[in-house]
């Protein structure tokens, strides 16, 4: 069979039997799978099944343990006696009890299974557990029954829109005050901020459960747990609820590219084997990020991980998810000390084709729960085909994250001054992707915001920020801050990718990092937060950063600029000045820092007039009012025969135009 993947990259050509192996694997495990007639959504039903479910007359708790010998189901329903209910052993290590009576178990109660492994009885908690709480005492951890009365859903006809804004948020650092923010906190207090700055979706990080709050959520120890810290699932429920009455899509950070080594709260030797989820020996184990790693070929696995998914689009409503560390799954190095320079490091024992399938998998069966979900993917590498359909021999996302574009710019700023900026060279970094492969462009996520980075806000401004972003106050520093901090912005959301991301906080310049509490710190909250008064503050000039991210994507959204096509029209290495059009817009910048153009000649190509839709240089933005908003810009030719514009466009500024109909 002849994949389109070759005509949309010929060059793979050479890499023909890979890639037909990768659809030979993905169908040969498909097989193995699913029984004739059967789909993924039907087969991906673990959570109906397993874990712990009241019923009629009573409630009945399944689990699987292979290596178990025993089981035992004890909690507070029966004064913590730990063998007074053994669990049955049915087959393929499926282990259950049955506890009649609707009273049996009751909202608040904890519980705990005993595996019996090896004549050694293990804690451990259950393994599609809803509800994970952390005792405040003795800060152990376990699970709590948490059965919901039925959530009242209005979002049936909710679908997300095609063309993302995405931004990035942490619940429990969501807020201003010094501690974990909640769901219901950030519903009435973000949300409206999100809705109002233009964008239409949001990307939750640290939803599936994790005891180190430190680890930003990406060292879970319980997939089905939505994180207690921020409230009940109903809540969780209430707050994906409203902001699809708002129009904005909510996706899931999912971690499913490896797992805590936690045992009592976390999955790995539920049954007391390494090998029940992970791969044994080194293998298994993460060395950069000290976590186990699944063995995606065992069907067992691969039927958790994807009722994982099922579960949070079917019980949650997300609308799709964020795959992190995708590098970390395609390659059996983990894609560290690569550099991806060539189609060779894609196709080599390197590539961990199990993952692949498992990928793969992972994307047609969300379609399939819902067709309008999204999925993007957190993968350094640009793997040719991750972001093409299955059926085209691709993995299927809708987008990767183009995480080489933040590289790109605190590159720049750490290590070049502005004025020996190389324009093409930030022209080619935000303009090169696989042909038909889609990107999330951003110049910034949490990754940039962490303890040990900084912000591009705050690299650029670092400590001049704490007293000059007072209004009224001249500061040459901050003034060179904000002009570069919008232009970056700008640059990005139109050339980057065909999607936009940004990080809470960061469209009004948020100053200082992100530091988790921690022994370090004193276990202070200082850093883990959001100062969201800064930007609501009429005396500061974070407003000014505000009110432009809102005029840029609303000028971005108003003529589609992200689903247009990307047009060269002018680099002028000299001058740095860079001139492009995107679906209906066209974008000029000059990022000369003292040498401004009068009279600057651009061609547009497109005979007619051209109206400005917002400048970086605008008043409201913190700029100077240096070129007009309202003036209308006619097309001439020039002695080349070039149809194009004569502009003003002063240093270290930027305008959007569109051509009047």
């Amino acid at each position: 069979m002849a994949y389109k993947i070759f005509e949309t990259d010929p060059n793979l050509k050479q890499y023909e039997r890979d890639i037909v192996q990768r659809m030979k694997n993905y169908e040969w495990k498909k097989g193995e799978l699913l029984k004739p007639g059967q789909t993924l959504s039907d087969f991906a039903n673990g959570y109906l099944f397993f874990g712990i479910h009241k019923i009629e007359g009573g409630w009945v708790y399944r689990e699987w343990a292979p290596a178990a010998e025993k089981m035992y189901f004890t909690g507070d329903f029966c004064g913590w006696d730990r063998h007074k209910h053994p669990m049955e052993k049915k087959e393929n290590g499926v282990f259950e009890i049955f506890l009649p009576g609707e009273d049996a178990l009751k909202n608040g109660q904890k519980v705990m299974a005993i595996v019996v492994h090896n004549g050694r009885e293990l804690d451990r908690i259950p393994l599609y557990a809803n509800y994970v709480v952390q005792d405040p005492v003795t800060t152990g951890w376990s699970a709590e029954i948490y059965e919901s009365p039925g959530f009242a859903w209005t979002d049936s006809a909710f679908k997300p829109q095609k063309t993302l804004y995405i931004y990035e948020c942490h619940i429990g650092m969501a807020q201003e005050e010094g501690k974990v923010g909640s769901y219901t906190e950030f519903k009435e207090n973000v949300l409206p901020r999100i809705k109002d700055l233009g964008y239409n979706t949001i990307q939750i990080m640290a939803i599936m459960e994790h005891p180190y709050y430190a680890s930003f959520g990406y060292q879970v120890t319980n997939l089905f747990a939505s994180s207690s810290r921020f409230g009940t699932p109903d809540e969780l429920r209430d707050l994906i609820n409203t902001a699809h009455k708002m129009g904005i899509a909510v996706l899931l950070d999912v971690v499913h590219s490896h797992a805590s080594k936690n045992t009592r709260e976390g999955i790995n030797e539920f049954d007391g084997t390494v090998y029940q989820f992970f791969h044994e020996g080194g293998k298994g184990d993460h060395s950069a990020w000290g976590t186990k790693c699944f063995n995606y070929n065992k069907n067992e696995v691969i039927h958790y991980l994807l009722s994982n998914l099922k579960y949070w689009q079917t019980q949650f409503h997300f609308d799709g998810f964020r795959f992190d560390g995708v590098t970390s799954m395609l390659y059996h190095n983990h894609g560290l000390g690569v550099s991806f320079n060539g189609y060779p490091d894609y196709f080599s024992l390197n590539t961990d084709t199990e993952a692949v399938t498992y990928l793969q998998l992972a994307n047609e069966l969300v379609r399939q729960v819902d067709p309008n979900a999204i999925t993007i993917a957190e993968d350094t590498s640009a793997l040719p085909g991750l972001c093409l359909p299955i059926e085209d021999g691709g993995v299927g996302f809708d987008y990767r994250l183009a995480m080489g574009e933040p590289d790109m710019w605190i590159k720049l700023i750490k290590e070049v001054s502005d004025e020996n900026w190389d324009i093409g060279h930030i022209w080619a970094e935000l303009t090169s992707r696989r042909p038909k492969e889609k990107v999330i462009g951003y110049c910034e996520s949490h990754d940039q915001a962490l303890v040990g980075d900084k912000t591009i806000m705050f690299r650029l401004c670092d400590k001049e920020m704490y007293e000059g972003m007072e209004c009224g106050r001249e500061n040459m520093v901050i003034d060179r801050g904000m002009a570069l901090h919008k232009m970056i912005r700008l640059v990005t959301m139109t050339l980057g990718g065909e999607g936009y991301l940004t990080f809470m906080g960061n469209e009004f310049g948020h100053p200082e990092w992100i530091d988790f509490p921690r022994e370090g710190n004193g276990w202070s909250y200082h850093y883990c937060r959001r100062q969201w008064s800064l930007a609501d503050n009429p005396f500061t000039k974070f407003k000014f950063l505000n009110a432009f991210e809102k005029a840029m994507v609303a000028a971005a959204r108003k003529t589609r600029l992200l689903s247009g096509k990307i047009e060269y029209l002018n680099i002028d290495h000299g001058n740095k000045v860079m001139a492009y059009r995107r679906g209906k817009a066209v974008v000029i910048l000059n990022f000369h820092p003292d040498r401004s153009q009068q009279n600057y000649f651009f061609p547009v190509k497109e005979p007619g007039a051209y109206e400005v839709m917002l400048t970086t240089d605008e008043a409201r933005f913190g700029g100077q009012d240096r070129m007009s908003t309202s003036y209308v810009y006619h097309t001439e030719t020039d002695e080349y025969g070039q149809v194009g514009i004569r502009v003003y466009i002063p240093s270290r500024t930027a305008m959007v135009l569109r051509k009047q109909k």
